[in-house]
């Protein structure tokens, strides 16, 4: 499993862990009743604390994207659409919020703004 881990981010490590899983359940490149490495497993390979990825797969699972079984391990759960779509909408509000800041402080109007959006949108 490829995921990348930044000492210099300013989000935990176990956020980085999370969110990167999470990017791939929601891509399809994880699929449902996939399993995971073991949680000793996954420190070892990402060299972390144990109590850092158990605490980015009790978060996995707490949100519905795994599922886990004592003496099996975890698993992906199977793929909850409503979640999924929850999750993407979020990560785009927070980017559209970003990107309405920016354009409120450099005096970008509203439908500079909405035309800019439609003419990425529509990119190819």
């Amino acid at each position: 499993m490829d995921i990348l881990i930044s000492n210099s981010s300013d989000k935990p490590i176990y956020e980085q862990i999370t969110s990167q899983i999470k990017a791939m359940i929601m891509s399809g490149k994880l699929a449902a009743g996939e399993p995971l490495p073991s949680i000793r497993h996954m420190a070892k390979e990402l060299r972390v604390s144990v109590i850092t990825t158990k605490r980015a797969y009790e978060d996995l699972e707490r949100d519905g994207f795994i599922e886990t079984f004592p003496g099996k391990g975890s698993f992906v759960a199977a793929r909850n659409l409503a979640l999924i779509r929850e999750e993407q909408l979020k990560a785009v509000e927070a980017r559209l919020a970003e990107a309405v800041d920016i354009a409120k402080r450099s005096g970008i109007t509203l439908d500079e703004l909405t035309e800019m959006m439609k003419l990425l949108y529509e990119e190819e």
